[in-house]
């Protein structure tokens, strides 16, 4: 073996078995370079707070109100689940606060340690509570599961990689990118392996909501209602599933229909005081 090739087996080897750790709700192994939460969570209270400073949050409507109320909601059953599942301190350092922000765009996000916004826009598509619920489960399942630390985590990875293959191989990888005029490398990692990871992501994301948002006393049957609506307004623009960081519209759908029933019968409305 090539003393370059070599050295970068043994740096994948040493980075996958120093990184590799247990996602306590996934029960899989993953990647997390970053240790405790307090780091990440403290990162990302800054950038939330910056992104809030330059947007324009809606505060004091109905639809303000109701985007924290239902995810105090959604919190408090996701502590309940994981009471459920021996884990009562998973969520103790997480610190939730909602945000309604002003702008045309569908959509919605959850930053590391519970900060979440959702857009105006979103309010479109979702209609009515139960859809609004159906979004907020989804991102609040994002941040237990922590899929932020595991793709920053495979971010890392890749690109510490890409170099070392780069320097130990002359500089040919920098050849074909100007070549090409494109970073040929970083395009075929994002389609072989970055956009399938995050489309299992959101899939665990969805699964996960529609759990909480049961346990909250929503109606998940919206939730399929709420991906046909998406469907529609997207009216056949979603670029091909290989290509994007999340399931097609149909996908979803489909799967969404398989777990509905039970989730419904195995996860029942609790009473969240």
């Amino acid at each position: 073996m090539k003393p370059f090739k070599l050295l970068l087996t043994l740096f994948f080897v040493l980075a996958i078995a120093t990184g590799c750790k247990t996602n306590t709700l996934t029960g899989k192994k993953t990647l997390n370079f970053f240790g405790d939460n307090k780091p990440l969570f403290a990162m990302s209270l800054k950038q939330y707070e910056t992104f809030l400073s330059e947007h324009e949050v809606v505060r004091g409507t109905e639809d303000a109100k109701l985007v924290s109320s239902i995810g105090k909601d959604i919190a408090k059953a996701a502590q309940t689940y994981f009471n459920y599942k021996g884990q009562p301190n998973l969520l103790d350092e997480y610190d939730w606060e909602y945000r309604l922000v002003k702008s045309d765009q569908v959509n919605a996000w959850c930053m590391p340690g519970g900060k979440i916004a959702v857009y105006t826009g979103i309010l479109k598509v979702t209609k009515n509570t139960d859809g609004l619920a159906s979004v907020m489960g989804h991102e609040i399942a994002h941040a237990v599961a922590k899929h932020s630390v595991e793709r920053a985590s495979r971010s890392v990875l890749l690109n510490t990689s890409t170099q070392l293959i780069d320097i130990f191989s002359g500089g040919k990888l920098s050849q074909v990118n100007r070549v090409t005029g494109m970073n040929t490398v970083g395009l075929l990692s994002q389609i072989g392996l970055m956009n399938p990871f995050s489309r299992t992501q959101e899939s665990e994301a969805d699964y996960l909501g529609m759990i909480f948002a049961s346990l909250s006393g929503f109606d998940i049957r919206e939730t399929k209602k709420l991906w046909e609506r998406m469907k529609e307004s997207n009216k056949g623009k979603e670029p091909p599933q290989f290509m994007s960081t999340h399931p097609s519209s149909s996908k979803r759908i489909k799967d969404l229909s398989e777990w509905e029933n039970s989730v419904i019968l195995d996860y029942p409305p609790i009473n969240i005081s």
